[in-house]
């Protein structure tokens, strides 16, 4: 098993920090760059946050120990398919996608918007990698990956 920094995954982790620096500062310093005033916006925005941190916290919480920045799976470490991972794979990317979704939003910033869809697009490559892996890791994982989709349940 890897021990060090880069050999756990270190460069996706660093990547993934650039990536969320540049989403969370977008939005106030691209606030407005379209119209202002749309309750709906602000509301499908808050909609997105409740969800997003409901699937962080889900996800958190049935990790427990096994929980590691590092995509790489930690040694000592079990396969978790309870809790929230029985219908997704990801909740914790799903959640900072969701997220980043609803930060854009609410400051109603398209710079805002792609950055998170940058984000997006960064965690499904990340995701192929740790599930490369997890399956070397733990053999069962394949079924598990049939069974069960990566960020949004039954879609996707």
């Amino acid at each position: 098993m890897a021990h060090g920094f880069f050999e756990r995954g270190g460069w996706w982790v660093l990547a993934q920090s650039v990536l969320m620096i540049v989403v969370v500062s977008a939005g106030p310093l691209t606030t407005g760059v379209w119209a202002d005033g749309n309750g709906w916006r602000r509301l499908l925005a808050w909609g997105l946050f409740g969800l997003g941190a409901g699937m962080g916290i889900a996800g958190v919480r049935v990790l427990r120990g096994n929980r590691t920045i590092f995509p790489r799976p930690q040694a000592g470490s079990a396969l978790v398919t309870r809790g929230i991972y029985r219908w997704v794979r990801h909740p914790l990317y799903a959640s900072l996608m969701s997220l980043s979704a609803g930060w854009g939003l609410f400051w109603g910033s398209w710079p805002t918007l792609l950055a998170g869809l940058v984000l997006t697009v960064f965690l499904r490559m990340k995701a192929g990698h740790e599930e490369r892996w997890l399956g070397e890791r733990f053999p069962e994982y394949a079924v598990y990956a049939r069974e069960v989709r990566r960020f949004i349940p039954g879609l996707w």
